[in-house]
């Protein structure tokens, strides 16, 4: 029996998403939170967020978020909420607490990520949608920590992941704890995947800043969008276009989800000009394995 029936498909077509309970069972997000555990609890704190804050600093730790960000696609990297380093680079929050994500290349690099991205659930959903020839861009845990999880402001996914033509790449976001309304869930403006993009992430020529937006982000009614809470281990399934975002988590339960994002590469061209790259060390991975 397929993981994704025809009425989910239908209902990502239409809407641009789709809610799916039982991606996975509550002990594979377990042991997928655990190895996060230890990876945090290993992890080596990058010098540029340690940097002393000062107005002639500010600018190196600018450029040193930058260059780290940009070449973060095929390593595994760490990066913070605001205001977990005091003015010294020390924490003020206990580390665990203090990461916004994790990213961008778990799926290719930890053996127990890059089993679930190429899952069988995983590939049937691709096939079930008719992705012919997918590869995986890019992979992140997002912790939302409770009290300080940071807004996301409403955004397309295309804006900063470009193809040409649109339509090529779907995010799956997975709920290793359930996320609710208080904990800071998705919300979503249904349709909105039809209707193109006005914005763009792109690559600079040179010097700094190392990227730019072309274009303006659209302004958005509140009341069009709708929540989309799902169940640890559930899934959702986010189009390239359609305008999503989450809330602060002003709760006291983090919101932990592994996603990652496709690409179909059939008569597809990957934009030269978005951040994220492949390179000699990770070409994009077909996500279809014999």
């Amino acid at each position: 029996m397929d993981f994704m029936a025809d009425h989910y498909a239908q209902k990502y077509q239409e809407d641009g998403y789709v809610v799916m309970d039982g991606l996975l069972t509550a002990e594979e997000c377990d042991q997928l939170r655990c190895r996060m555990a230890e990876i945090v609890d290993g992890m080596d704190v990058p010098e540029h967020c340690r940097i002393t804050f000062s107005t002639d600093n500010d600018q190196l730790k600018d450029q040193g978020n930058a260059d780290y960000f940009l070449t973060s696609g095929d390593k595994i990297r760490f990066f913070f909420e605001k205001g977990v380093f005091d003015d010294k680079g020390e924490f003020t929050v206990p580390r665990e607490r203090s990461l916004n994500k994790v990213g961008h290349a778990l799926h290719a690099h930890e053996p127990l990520y890059k089993k679930m991205t190429h899952s069988p659930q995983v590939q049937g959903i691709a096939k079930k949608l008719g992705l012919q020839s997918p590869v995986i861009l890019q992979s992140m845990y997002i912790f939302k920590q409770p009290g300080i999880g940071g807004e996301v402001t409403p955004h397309q996914d295309a804006t900063f992941l470009h193809t040409t033509p649109l339509g090529r790449v779907m995010g799956l976001w997975v709920a290793l704890e359930d996320a609710t309304e208080d904990n800071g869930c998705l919300w979503f403006i249904p349709g909105t995947h039809s209707s193109g993009i006005s914005r763009r992430m792109v690559r600079t020529q040179e010097g700094y800043p190392l990227t730019n937006f072309v274009g303006q982000e659209q302004t958005y009614d509140d009341d069009k969008f709708v929540p989309a809470p799902v169940k640890k281990g559930g899934v959702v399934l986010i189009h390239g276009q359609v305008v999503h975002r989450s809330a602060p988590n002003t709760s006291d339960n983090s919101r932990h989800v592994y996603t990652f994002h496709l690409m179909e590469t059939e008569e597809t061209r990957w934009s030269p000009e978005n951040w994220l790259q492949p390179t000699e060390e990770l070409p994009f991975p077909a996500l279809y394995t014999t």
